[in-house]
């Protein structure tokens, strides 16, 4: 039986809504475009750290474009909690290690369970060292990424390090389209690859193809 992400979301937050605290969050942020409508929906239920760690996008300008855009977003997006960004190390040397052997494997295939694994493991270990109530991340809300995968890898993950994974499916009740709106709305940079040399590659062959 398919496990309805968002659904489980909803009634997290209804829990978190009865209760006397506010819980902070550790959000793992993959560009501005993608955290728009994440962090619209739920600055009104946390605190949020929101961690940029990234190491898979190249190159480095790349990498550097996307941060001072997710900087500038959070500058201007109305909200009335505290936000605070966690700048990630950027080593794509060791992302690119740990795809040695998966240079070949399309987007969605093995390298990117890997690469999600990595990026979502550093979160899980900064969310338990920060002592952090719930961690989550936006890479739910884009249509070519597998919900269902992020969040096994999420609870194992949250399992593992002592921290509540939030669900999410984040592209549901039209978030993707929202996103759409808010990335239109504050005139973010929305980049045509994932990130990575390979999704780049990818992109290179679309356009040529089409050409």
């Amino acid at each position: 039986m398919n496990t309805n992400y968002q659904i489980e979301m909803e009634r997290a937050l209804a829990r978190i809504a009865g209760s006397a605290r506010r819980p902070r969050l550790l959000l793992h942020s993959c560009c501005a475009p993608c955290s728009s409508y994440v962090l619209e929906a739920l600055t009104p239920h946390f605190d949020i750290d929101l961690f940029y760690y990234n190491p898979n996008i190249a190159p480095l300008e790349e990498f550097e474009h996307r941060v001072a855009e997710l900087e500038r977003l959070v500058e201007r997006l109305p909200h009335e909690n505290d936000i605070r960004i966690i700048r990630g190390d950027y080593d794509n040397a060791a992302f690119m290690a740990m795809c040695r052997g998966h240079e070949l494997d399309r987007e969605g295939g093995a390298r990117c369970e890997r690469c999600f694994r990595m990026r979502l493991g550093a979160t899980a270990k900064l969310a338990a060292r920060l002592g952090s109530d719930w961690f989550t991340t936006t890479l739910t809300i884009s249509p070519l990424k597998d919900a269902r995968l992020l969040n096994a890898i999420g609870m194992e993950l949250g399992a593992r390090e002592g921290v509540r994974w939030l669900p999410s499916d984040f592209k549901k009740r039209n978030g993707y389209k929202r996103s759409c709106e808010l990335s239109a709305e504050y005139g973010l940079y929305r980049q045509d690859y994932c990130g990575c040399v390979f999704s780049r590659r990818e992109r290179d062959e679309r356009v040529a193809a089409n050409s």
